[in-house]
């Protein structure tokens, strides 16, 4: 490829994201865990390849459009991992999906099991359900306590259910990594075993984050579903797990003015997206520059506080950020800038780009 690519644009820097996508699935491997890696972080063929390629067992989906994106490219086994209401509007395309690939759907409601049965009609025998359990981030989910009057709610409708699975969200604080990990542990194993009380056997019991996948509980869990693993990110470095050397994910952006005695860059929210943690030091960080802040963030510039120790970098310098939260960011891109090397060598694109219905 060799041509300098125009700013601001994202890197995918080939050899990190390798080393990335084989240290997850040694960890699973090690602790005899499916890896099921969440798209939605990537939304591209090309990574979610590698990913399958280093051993995954399949991909975790964020909506409906994703599960087609990815459906559409030969892959066969698909995890719905949020709990779908299937409107008259989507039954069609969930039917679809099933006779494509081996899909697996999230339940947290007799509600929507109802709605899933309905519009899955002849699709049913196709179609496998697990049931969210809220296992501390009180998004959504039922009470572990309560999955196995659920499970045969739900299986009562026809529809066939195969374990449990839940996300803990939580893990995304400093200071709670390690207690979302023993939170997800009590949770899933409680909710297992409301399953078999009910006659149901919990064949998958489905967690993991990338914060807390260090903690993993391989006596409790079947399957992880890390996601942000495959680049990190600004959150990720500073939550501790990856340093700034592995992350694969950047944006390249151009210093475009020095005012104010800033540095000040053309990467505002729409190409970094605008999530910034309570914790968060800035708007992202620069991985070569650990000092510097990004302490103002608007549509097309980022605003930096330099260090005094650091030479402050000349007009139409080059800087490598990393952006806060990896999945926004590429949800605002349309391909990615392949590098090895600091070397353009490819494009890959962005296939699932907005596919959030």
């Amino acid at each position: 490829m060799g041509v300098t690519p125009l700013t601001p644009c994202l890197l995918v820097d080939v050899d990190r994201l390798e080393a990335n996508i084989a240290a997850m699935a040694e960890l699973a491997r090690n602790r005899e865990l499916a890896l099921r890696p969440h798209a939605k972080t990537h939304k591209c063929l090309e990574i979610a390849r590698l990913q399958v390629s280093s051993g995954a067992v399949g991909l975790t989906v964020a909506t409906v459009s994703e599960a087609e994106v990815f459906a559409a490219a030969g892959f066969e086994d698909l995890f719905l991992g949020y709990p779908v209401y299937a409107s008259r509007g989507l039954g069609p395309r969930l039917r679809d999906l099933a006779e494509r690939t081996m899909l697996t759907i999230g339940v947290d409601s007799v509600e929507s099991a109802r709605a899933l049965a309905a519009q899955l009609a002849g699709s049913r025998d196709r179609v496998r359900m697990l049931v969210e359990v809220d296992s501390g981030q009180h998004r959504t989910g039922v009470v572990p306590q309560k999955t196995g009057p659920l499970a045969a709610e739900v299986a009562h409708l026809g529809l066939a259910v195969d374990g449990v699975f839940t996300f803990p969200g939580h893990s995304y604080s400093p200071a709670t990594r390690r207690t979302a990990a023993d939170d997800e542990a009590v949770a899933l194993a409680t909710a297992a075993a409301s399953l078999r009380a009910h006659g149901i056997e919990a064949r998958v019991v489905s967690g993991g984050s990338t914060p807390s996948a260090g903690w993993s509980e391989a006596e409790t869990l079947t399957e992880m579903r890390p996601g942000v693993y495959v680049f990190g990110d600004a959150q990720q470095w500073e939550l501790g797990t990856i340093g700034a050397a592995g992350i694969a994910l950047t944006c390249l952006a151009t210093v475009v003015s020095h005012a104010g005695g800033n540095v000040v860059l053309d990467s505002g929210s729409k190409a970094l997206g605008a999530d910034r943690a309570a914790w968060a030091s800035g708007h992202g960080r620069l991985v070569d520059h650990p000092d510097a802040r990004i302490h103002q963030l608007s549509e097309h510039h980022a605003v930096v506080t330099w260090p005094d120790h650091d030479p402050r970098p000349p007009l139409g310098t080059r800087l490598r950020v990393a952006p806060n939260h990896a999945c926004n960011a590429v949800n605002l891109a349309d391909r990615f800038v392949v590098v090895r090397n600091g070397l353009p060598v490819d494009e890959w694109a962005v296939a699932a780009r907005g596919a959030n219905v």
